[in-house]
């Protein structure tokens, strides 16, 4: 059985486990490769968890990814954090892109 995940997101804010680990790479000849030079495509990850959504004129706009959904997402519009070791991202629905069929 799955551990429960520790952190609910609010409103339409969603948590992803990215893909791959953002950030500088190292080539096996050891130059280093910093973050800026990948800045401009988009990140990809798994979907952890996902808020009740956001209210709108008094009434709830249901979200609309679900957990386990792999998502594309703005590598400007999240912030980042560390729960139990692993690096997570919060980041609101409006900076999703899109759900990977």
């Amino acid at each position: 059985m799955a551990k429960k995940f520790s952190l609910m997101p609010l409103g339409d804010r969603i948590v992803v486990l990215p893909s791959e680990k953002e950030g500088e790479k190292k080539l096996a000849s050891g130059i280093i490769i910093p973050e800026t030079v990948d800045k401009e495509k988009p990140a990809k990850g798994s979907v952890v968890a996902v808020g009740p959504g956001k209210y709108e004129d008094g009434t709830r706009i249901p979200m609309q990814v679900k957990v386990g959904d792999t998502v594309l997402f703005s590598r400007y519009g999240y912030d980042e954090v560390k729960i139990d070791g692993q690096e997570y991202y919060i980041i609101a629905e409006s900076n999703i892109l899109g759900i990977v069929q």
